[in-house]
């Protein structure tokens, strides 16, 4: 059984060709068409999420997790801009989304039809190509050259896309057959500008104080050996962040926690003359300050699509894969002598036997659960974390290497972490943890009315009773508004995990959290939500003493 509407066979027909086999569909009437469609296709794996701002973060954390376009259909109206938050964290995080709407014909825009809005180019600012189709057989090529680049850019340019797609009533008539298109398979690559590795090597014998910076990241052995290799320079600093997926003893892992307290002869010593970055967004905000003030002679960003000047001095954009750009490159570089990595891994392991003098004696508190968490999650687990305060605290500490680390820093949202990782988790063979705030937990929590979560799916939720984050950073505090910043709550997760068949735990001190820990990872028919209740009056202060301490 298929639609009878040439349109919804076209796009349906294209997604086949290019293989698109997992779609997210959000219940309607004007999507119908799409729907029957989709649904009845063998080679299609086919989720119904009701809420589409759900349905959407679910779809990027498949596609976060395969690399692989999945696409999202949903019905005419408001629908279609409850996607728009999982559009912009695709469009900055570069994840393939094929965004699929239905809407009514142009004719019934703006004349006070129910469910219409002016869906064409909605999402104009953070996408990578809309496609405007007509409902009109005359308009067939045109069609389909539309939706052919729109794959093709989902596809080639790893971003979102929009395929907006108008239906005349009548919706649901069917057919036994669809219709057979044939899609042109032309070379619509944009040519890259080729690489002046003379300049680059010279640049690059002549600086001793090279920093290599690393950002978000999928793990790969490639990367690793890399790195290996740049680790040979005496000159070449390399730092990482936990969401690089990348661990190696002779890099700076824990950012803040040696820069924190540097003063400003501190900071002209470890600044760069060469900066080198490559993986996507950076968490610390201290070296994005510290690089933008304390700027380098040259830096250079490497990435296959986007050009990233984030510490404004960027003087190179090379259009290319990292790896590939190193293998090459590096056999052609001389290895120089300095003193500027041995300096800084010295200061780093300085700065880590601090830390753990502090943390055995440091009260029960954010710092402290994050800790003990980190001890007790299982080796070759995938681990998402939600935005604001707990992806800082996790910048602090070694994290086991074995571990595939996940967040949206794209634009950094508390919005839609919950409905990521599950979306993730059914991506992958290996148990998924979320490690999630309770504000952002309880914002996104339509993300359990899914009938897809792995029985291996855990949720680990730090309650400290409000934004912790607005405790930490400077300026809320000073302000007679802060319960606007902070938004205190007593609200608990127990009764969401009864109504979504959740297994609840919860915890309220050290002892009893790393005995729940131990229950939470055993085996169980259903997934697992362990609740962390933190004493938010002091969180803020151990946090300031344990910098204070560094």
């Amino acid at each position: 059984m298929y639609p009878k509407k040439q349109l919804a066979q076209l796009v349906i027909s294209a997604c086949q060709y290019y293989n698109i086999d997992k779609v997210v569909i959000s219940p309607g009437s004007r999507n119908a068409p799409l729907t029957i469609g989709f649904s009845n296709v063998n080679e299609i794996e086919t989720f119904s999420i009701v809420d589409e701002r759900a349905a959407a973060f679910f779809a990027l954390g498949i596609a976060q997790q395969t690399k692989r376009p999945v696409a999202i259909v949903c019905t005419s109206g408001s629908a279609l801009l409850n996607y728009y938050p999982a559009i912009a964290e695709a469009f900055y995080s570069k994840i393939p989304l094929l965004v699929i709407s239905a809407d009514r014909p142009k004719h019934l825009i703006d004349i006070g039809d129910g469910q219409t809005i002016r869906q064409e180019n909605v999402f104009d600012n953070h996408i990578l190509y809309s496609a405007n189709l007509v409902e009109d057989e005359k308009e067939l090529i045109t069609n389909k050259k539309e939706v052919v680049q729109a794959l093709k850019t989902c596809i080639h340019n790893s971003g979102p896309v929009h395929i907006n797609v108008p239906f005349n009533e009548p919706i649901y008539e069917t057919v036994d057959e669809m219709e057979s298109f044939e899609f042109n398979e032309e070379d619509t690559q944009e040519k890259k500008e080729e690489i002046n590795l003379a300049s680059l090597t010279e640049i690059w014998n002549k600086t001793k104080r090279k920093l290599v910076l690393v950002g978000v990241h999928h793990k790969c052995e490639k990367t690793q050996k890399l790195i290996d290799k740049l680790n040979e320079d005496s000159s070449v600093l390399v730092m990482t962040e936990t969401t690089s997926n990348l661990h190696y003893e002779k890099t700076i892992n824990s950012i803040d926690k040696l820069i924190s307290k540097l003063d400003e002869s501190g900071f002209k010593e470890l600044q760069p003359e060469l900066l080198v970055t490559f993986g996507g967004m950076i968490v610390s905000k201290r070296i994005k300050q510290f690089l933008r003030k304390y700027q380098p002679k040259h830096h250079w960003h490497i990435d296959e699509l986007k050009e990233m000047n984030t510490y404004f001095c960027l003087s190179e954009f090379i259009q290319e894969n990292p790896v590939c750009f190193f293998e090459n490159f590096i056999g052609q570089v001389e290895k120089t002598d300095s003193n500027y990595k041995k300096y800084w891994l010295s200061e780093k392991e300085s700065r880590n036997t601090k830390h753990k003098e502090f943390l055995a004696t440091t009260e029960y508190s954010d710092l402290k659960v994050v800790e003990s968490i980190l001890n007790k999650i299982p080796e070759n687990s995938q681990l998402q974390v939600s935005n604001s305060s707990l992806i800082r605290y996790l910048q602090l500490f070694d994290v086991n290497p074995s571990y595939n680390i996940f967040c949206n820093r794209g634009t950094s949202g508390i919005d839609g972490s919950t409905s990521t990782a599950i979306g993730a988790a059914c991506a992958v063979k290996e148990p998924t943890t979320l490690l999630t705030g309770d504000l952002s937990f309880f914002y996104d929590s339509n993300a359990l009315w899914n009938s897809y979560i792995p029985k291996n799916f855990r949720i680990i939720i730090i309650n400290n009773s409000g934004g912790g984050i607005f405790k930490i950073i400077p300026g809320p505090k000073s302000t007679n508004a802060l319960q606007y910043f902070e938004t205190p709550h007593q609200l608990t997760a127990s009764h969401l995990a009864e109504m979504f068949n959740f297994e609840y735990l919860k915890a309220n001190s050290i002892n009893e959290l790393n005995e729940n820990l131990r229950h939470l990872y055993n085996d169980s028919e259903k997934p697992k939500i362990l609740e962390v209740f933190t004493p938010s009056e002091i969180n803020d202060q151990i946090l300031t003493a344990y910098f204070k301490n560094l």
